[in-house]
Formats: C-alpha cells, sequence, structure tokens
C-alpha cells in the first residue's frame, strides 16, 4: 500500500502485522542523452510496484535527492542534483526516528546509486545507515531511558540477537543489486550502459529515448547500443527475486 493512501486503521493493520516499510532511495543523475535523470530511483519504485502486487508492505513517497555527485558530468545543462551526504543525514534520522514512533519495527530503503562498493559505502546509503543506527538509539533511549542495555531485563539481549531479535534489524538499507546476483545471471553492471538502459526499457520505457544515443559523449555509454527490453526483463526477474527474498516475513 501507497502510504499516503493509507488511512489510519490500515496504518494500524501494518503495525500489528509487521509489514516491510519501503523507501525507494534515490538520486537525480545525468544518464547520457539518451535516458532520464530519474533511472536510479525509478529502477527502486518500478521493482517495488511490482512487488507490491505480491506481498504486504507499506510503500513510502520516493526520496530522489540524494548525494548523485558530479563526478560523470557537470550539472549545469545535464541535470544531476546534489545534496551532500552532511545534508542527509539529519533529514534521514528523524525520517526513521518518525517512522519508529508511528510504531514501524521493519523500515528498509532501497537504493540503486554507487553500490558497487555496498560494504564500504558512499555518500547517500552512509547516510541513510547511519541515520537509522542514530535514529534506533535515540528512539530505544526515549522509550527505555539511558542505561537501557545495561538493565537486568536485557541479561539475555545476546540470546535475543542470535535468535534473530536484533533492534537494530529494525531499520535496514539495501542496494537494489549486488555484483555477485548481477554476475550469476550475467547481466552488466554499468552506468547508463547497455545494464541500466535494459532495465529501463523493461520497467519504465517512456525514460529512454534511444534515438537520442548517438548524442552521447561519456565512454560509459557505449554499451548502451547493446540494450534491449529482453535483457531488461531478465535483470528485472533478477531483482525482483532478491527484494522478495529481502522483504518476506
Amino acid at each position: 500500500m501507497r502510504y499516503e493512501l493509507m488511512l489510519p486503521h490500515q496504518i494500524r493493520t501494518a503495525i500489528a502485522a509487521n509489514w516491510p516499510v519501503v523507501l525507494p532511495l534515490g538520486v537525480l543523475e545525468y544518464h547520457g542523452e539518451h535516458m532520464a535523470v530519474g533511472m536510479d530511483t525509478l529502477a527502486v519504485t518500478k521493482v517495488l510496484e511490482l512487488v507490491e502486487q505480491e506481498m504486504q508492505l507499506v510503500m513510502l513517497p520516493a526520496f530522489h535527492y540524494g548525494a548523485a555527485s558530479y563526478a560523470v558530468e557537470k550539472p549545469e545543462g545535464n541535470g544531476s542534483l546534489q545534496v551532500d551526504g552532511a545534508q542527509l543525514a539529519p533529514f534521514a534520522e528523524a525520517l526513521f526516528f518518525s517512522l519508529l514512533r508511528v510504531g514501524f519495527r521493519n523500515i528498509h530503503a532501497i537504493i540503486h546509486h554507487q553500490t558497487e562498493n555496498f560494504a564500504a559505502g558512499m555518500p547517500t546509503d552512509l547516510a541513510f545507515k547511519l541515520a537509522g543506527r542514530q535514529a534506533i538509539f535515540r528512539f530505544i533511549e526515549k522509550e527505555s531511558g539511558e542505561g537501557w542495555w545495561g538493565n537486568k531485563e536485557m541479561a539475555d539481549y545476546y540470546a535475543r540477537h542470535a535468535a534473530g531479535s536484533n533492534p537494530f534489524n529494525w531499520i535496514q538499507v539495501h542496494p537494489l543489486t549486488t555484483p555477485e546476483i548481477l554476475a550469476e545471471a550475467n547481466y552488466p553492471f554499468d552506468h547508463a550502459g547497455a545494464g541500466e538502459t535494459s532495465l529501463m526499457m523493461a520497467l519504465c520505457p517512456e525514460a529512454v529515448e534511444m534515438g537520442r544515443f548517438a548524442e552521447n559523449k561519456g565512454w560509459y555509454t557505449e554499451t548502451a547500443k547493446d540494450a534491449s527490453a529482453a535483457l531488461g526483463e531478465r535483470g528485472r526477474e533478477v531483482i525482483l527475486a532478491r527484494l522478495r527474498s529481502l522483504l518476506a516475513p
């Protein structure tokens, strides 16, 4: 369900059933002359729309204003919007803290931007990861006071943790794809090349104009000539399988 369309009784049902609450997280960044600047965020939202048809989940309005950086092209006339991670973290913490106040305990942010080294992290996902941790600490201290972890009632903390009852899993940030699953599917990981262009052809064809391909000058778009909706459909299925696994009860 879309959060902005939910009535309070539906929100209470989602809380009681511990439905996944999902934030599509992305940027607005230049993706060549042939593709829309919202590609990274659109990839997340369009796949989640498919997952939404299969399982009970709450889909938050997408956040498009991450740290795109100007590494690909200058912004002038090209469209990339850059918000530094230092500005993102306070917003993200406030958002996550508010979601915890509402009552959600199964919150996920999904990102498709600069995720090839996700374990080390990049500005947008790092800002949201840090914000999630800070929001959880702040929320628990608000509810239980300082010294909550050292309280004797938490003596079985490690046993609970081993059993999967971990408050620090209340908020998680995930990449839309991983190099491992793409390699297994023989699907290209790129920026505005065959992989991303094909994915948009399959998920959001109005975001692609291949008639503009010849206007590209960047090396990173060269393989886009090999893009196809059929290839994109293969990538879509790989991503769908990943999200089903991440968000399954």
